[in-house]
Parts: C-alpha cells; sequence; structure tokens
C-alpha cells in the first residue's frame, strides 16, 4: 500500500513540479531570444552581459563572484567576449594590478536586443492566459520570489536584472 502525501506535502510538490516546467519554458525563450540576435552567445556569457549592464565595470573577481564561477571561467568567457567586442578590460584607476571588465556599446545592444526579444515573446504567452489565471500568476511568482529572497524589479531597477 502506497502511503498517503499529507495535502501541503502534495500541494508543495505540484508546485515545485510546475516551477521546474514554467523554467524550462522560461530557459528555451532565453534561448530562442539569444539565439536571434546573436547565435555565436552561450547564455552563460550572456549572463555575464547582463550583469555588466546592471552592475556596471567590474574586477574579473568581483564579476566570477556575482555569476557563482571560478576566477579562471570567468577569463575564459572574458576572452570570448571581448574578442567579439562586447566587453573590453582596462587597468583599475585606483589599482593597476587588477583589471576592470565594461560592457562595450555593442554589449549593451545585445543586452537590450536579446531583452525585447525575450519579452515580446513573454508578452503573447501571458496575452493567452485568462485574466484570473494572470492574476493568480501575478500573486504566486511575487511569494515565490520572496520566499526565494529575490528583490522586486522596480521601476528604477533595470528590467531585465538578473538575466
Amino acid at each position: 500500500m502506497a502511503a498517503r502525501i499529507p495535502a501541503d506535502d502534495s500541494d508543495a510538490e505540484a508546485m515545485v513540479g510546475a516551477l521546474l516546467t514554467a523554467s524550462r519554458l522560461l530557459v528555451a525563450v532565453s534561448a530562442r531570444s539569444l539565439a536571434a540576435v546573436e547565435e555565436a552567445l552561450t547564455l552563460p556569457q550572456f549572463r555575464m552581459l547582463v550583469v555588466l549592464d546592471t552592475r556596471g565595470p567590474l574586477s574579473l573577481s568581483r564579476l566570477a563572484a556575482e555569476l557563482g564561477v571560478q576566477p579562471s571561467t570567468a577569463m575564459r568567457m572574458l576572452d570570448r567576449l571581448e574578442s567579439a567586442g562586447t566587453v573590453t578590460r582596462a587597468p583599475s584607476s585606483t589599482d593597476r594590478r587588477v583589471s576592470v571588465v565594461s560592457l562595450t556599446a555593442p554589449g549593451r545592444r545585445t543586452v537590450r536586443d536579446v531583452t525585447e526579444r525575450r519579452r515580446a515573446e513573454i508578452t503573447g504567452i501571458v496575452a493567452s492566459m485568462t485574466p484570473g489565471h494572470r492574476r493568480g500568476l501575478v500573486q504566486a511568482l511575487q511569494a515565490f520570489t520572496e520566499a526565494g529572497g529575490e528583490p522586486a524589479v522596480g521601476e528604477e531597477t533595470p528590467l531585465h536584472m538578473g538575466w
């Protein structure tokens, strides 16, 4: 005889399944948006561009920490992005031993274009939902991001914050 799952655990499991499916959809939307703008750019590289766009110029070690990767991994990503002309490196004005990584105008344009495509596709998905489902989704996502400690996107916060 199978063990009966209490309603709370069952609800939580259903929510986890729904969020995993939704995250798969959002990753697919992100990948399609990225491929439509810049086919050679990977999602982790795009994430680096978004971090630089939202945080401004950063040292390599700080950039690696923001991305949650080792500095050597960030350096390899940076080398590719610098070759593509989307980022630049320059010595820090306060410590010449430290390189500061900045987004270039083409890098900023890539972030904007990919974000606009992603927004358009998500808008289409949301538009196909009923008004009641949209309201419920907003409430659920707000509760989810709050529980996860993610700050809400405010009016002053760039809409592509995070990536």
